[in-house]
């Protein structure tokens, strides 16, 4: 899905208004800060100058993950939630991607950052009438135990700021105010992958039903070494080039996540690993399955399922007997 234009439009504005359009060496900080020291706890986005750079260059890419990860895992519901509660919402990309996708009556974001949440409620006014009328509460998932409860809640690029030993009451928190569906959202590096292989072991064992990306609630199959992560492309605006000093028309953007519920879905039987091998006349796929890893060749005497494997990617549900 596209980066609405609104939001596009509205970032840019308030880029243009604050003078600060040479966030050049502000981009280039935010970047190494997000490369070297992601899951580590820290605080990586502050002051105002942080957050507009922030804006401008990862908003499109949290969207366009936090869509992805939806458009995989809503199928798979009986019922569409109808309210949010983001945490660590930081300027709102990931709420932005819920209200594309779903007709929200009531979205309530939680962020630590003030220079955050006040980009984040103005960008908002571009928005759905649910948009504008969002609450903004000051806090973190290690802050004050009790959480506004939500159909869906997500949890996009959080994990990797807080601190390690306070993840497995904070996931706890998440999933205590879980009404229908939780999704957390995570860099697709080996870092991020390990985040959220523990986190699947915790909320699996609180209950919670994983129902995507895994066909399966049993031990992970990969190997040490390896990790299960997606891509989306994401659009890049003549801003965008501009602050990351690049002349590509998009970039993508590698994640990993997971989706609990309260209640089981109707699983993917296998998921697309990663991205498909074409050769003339077969297509090799890589799934992980309800029986664990496969490889699986398909050709154009497969008829329908051929046909099917030119369409899929990296991430999307396929059908597998094995």
């Amino acid at each position: 899905m596209e980066f609405p234009l609104p939001l596009r439009a509205a970032i840019e504005k308030q880029i243009e208004e604050s003078g600060a359009f040479s966030l050049g060496e502000e981009v280039k900080a935010l970047s190494r800060r997000y490369r070297e020291e992601s899951g580590q706890g820290k605080r990586l986005v502050s002051n105002d100058r942080q957050t507009l750079a922030y804006a401008a260059v990862r908003m499109p890419a949290t969207f366009g993950a936090v869509c992805s990860a939806l458009a995989w895992t809503l199928p798979l519901l009986a019922e569409l939630p109808s309210s949010l509660l983001d945490v660590g919402a930081g300027t709102g990309a990931a709420v932005w991607a819920a209200d594309a996708l779903l007709e929200l009556k009531e979205i309530t974001c939680l962020e630590r950052e003030l220079a955050m949440a006040r980009l984040g409620q103005t960008l908002m006014k571009a928005g759905s009438a649910p948009l504008q009328n969002a609450r903004w509460l000051a806090g973190d998932l290690t802050g004050d135990p009790t959480l506004p409860a939500a159909g869906l809640v997500i949890a996009s690029y959080v994990l990797n700021e807080i601190a390690p030993d306070k993840r497995p009451a904070a996931l706890s928190r998440l999933w205590k105010s879980t009404r229908d569906l939780l999704l957390i959202v995570e860099p697709g590096t080996p870092e991020g992958f390990c985040q959220l292989r523990a986190a699947r072991d915790l909320l699996l064992d609180q209950g919670a039903f994983l129902l995507a990306p895994c066909p399966h609630d049993g031990p992970c199959p990969l190997p040490d070494g390896d990790w299960c992560h997606f891509t989306c492309r994401v659009a890049r605006s003549r801003l965008h080039r501009q602050l990351k000093g690049g002349e590509s028309p998009f970039e993508d953007e590698k994640f990993c996540y997971l989706a609990f519920g309260r209640k089981p879905g109707n699983r993917a039987a296998a998921r697309v690993l990663r991205h498909p091998q074409i050769e003339s006349g077969k297509i090799t796929l890589r799934l992980c399955t309800r029986s664990g890893l496969a490889t699986l060749p398909v050709r154009k005497r497969d008829g329908a399922l051929f046909k099917l494997a030119r369409k899929v990617s990296s991430g999307d549900p396929f059908p597998y007997e094995g």
